[in-house]
């Protein structure tokens, strides 16, 4: 029973761990680096805390709600919840999360693809294509839901670490000098800080830590019964393992900018992780970095994609349709800005949505955390006041 427990929660904690390194974390913890030169310590500080422990704190969240985000939501009213919960569906879905992924993959992994027709990220034909293929392997990994995490688990994880660690381990053993810096610790602090609100993974862990412990549900019940105690604590084992990992191969990332970012300031976002590896690996790398892209950015989707899928099947279309035609649904309205180009995906990622609205799900998530753990009641006057007050922070 023990043994069984163990191996599931490392497949489990991989498996969020691979469901979490998506798109942005190729390249924001590079940007981390880059910018903050010798300052990258306190850089990093600032990024895990909104990159890593807000994670962490939103599977806590998740735990406690019993992988329940309807309630989780609902505190704040009926109507203000289910808008809460379909924005944020908008977001990880077709908005922002799963086409900033395609883009940047295609971005990354342009000049190693076979057929020429795919090789020109900022062709409308080429984008479109690569957005079918990507999101039909999106598909085949998710259609079967139960599946997933042994999917992320036993096969993507290992890979991406693997891939990962041979770059890191290369770049810091070829170190050269620091990137120069002109700014004070507090300033690199600060703006990290920021950098990691972009990743979105507050997002993340609210609602893969939902799927993982409804599959968890699903496969393991049998085994140890339905004992929300012992769920509990496997899932917080396996979220704070898999956060763990994240949170090594970001402070390794971080310093692969720090050492190898020069005469990158004026590059392409979507190209540091390319650039900085190939700086690394040399040509000969080619087939380790787009290993590294692929997996990265296909296990995300995949987490994504069966998230928003589940939503649209069960809430959308009201049990009307199964889950395949939802998922099938969802990944088509993924598409069109899909093809737009990374520049315009990214900027969607750096407006109101993100910088009023994220600050709104931080307290959402700690006033729910304070009403399961001290009876804190309070809710929409803490949200109302955070929504004034990023509002106002973000026009001005």
């Amino acid at each position: 029973m023990q043994h069984i427990k163990n191996r599931q929660i490392i497949s489990i904690g991989l498996a969020i761990f691979s469901m979490f390194f998506g798109a942005g974390n190729l390249m924001y913890p590079i940007l981390v680096g880059m910018n903050s030169g010798a300052n990258t310590t306190y850089g990093m500080i600032g990024f895990l805390l909104t990159a890593v422990f807000l994670p962490l704190t939103g599977l806590l969240a998740m735990i406690l709600f019993d992988g329940n985000y309807t309630t989780f939501f609902e505190r704040l009213g009926k109507i203000p919840g289910n808008l809460f919960i379909l924005t944020s569906m908008i977001i990880i879905g077709p908005v922002i999360a799963i086409p900033r992924i395609i883009t940047l993959s295609h971005t990354m992994t342009a000049p190693f693809l076979p057929f020429e027709v795919l090789r020109d990220s900022a062709s409308l034909t080429s984008s479109f294509l690569f957005a079918l293929i990507f999101l039909g392997i999106t598909f085949l990994a998710t259609f079967r839901e139960n599946r997933i995490v042994d999917v992320l688990g036993n096969f993507i994880s290992p890979i991406l670490l693997a891939s990962l660690t041979a770059i890191i381990i290369k770049g810091i053993f070829i170190a050269d000098t620091i990137v120069p810096t002109t700014h004070s610790p507090l300033t690199d602090f600060s703006r990290s800080l920021i950098v990691g609100y972009e990743t979105l993974d507050l997002l993340g862990a609210i609602f893969f830590s939902s799927i993982v412990l409804h599959i968890l549900h699903n496969t393991l019940g049998g085994t140890i019964g339905h004992d929300k105690r012992t769920f509990a604590i496997i899932g917080l084992k396996a979220g704070g393992l898999g956060l763990s990992l994240l949170g090594i191969v970001y402070i390794g990332m971080s310093i692969l900018g720090m050492y190898h970012g020069h005469n990158l300031i004026d590059a392409n976002a979507g190209e540091l992780f390319r650039e900085i590896a190939f700086k690394v690996l040399g040509s000969g790398g080619a087939f380790l970095i787009a290993t590294s892209v692929l997996m990265a950015c296909l296990s995300t989707s995949i987490a994504l994609a069966a998230v928003v899928g589940e939503y649209a099947q069960h809430t959308i279309f009201r049990n009307k349709i199964g889950y395949v035609p939802a998922l099938t649904l969802t990944l088509l309205a993924c598409v069109p800005l899909s093809t737009f180009g990374l520049g315009k995906v990214l900027a969607l990622t750096a407006g109101p949505l993100v910088y009023i609205g994220y600050p709104l799900i931080i307290t959402i998530t700690l006033c729910n955390i304070a009403h399961k753990a001290i009876n804190f009641d309070w809710i929409k006057l803490p949200v109302l006041i955070t929504f004034i007050l990023a509002t106002i922070s973000y026009i001005y």
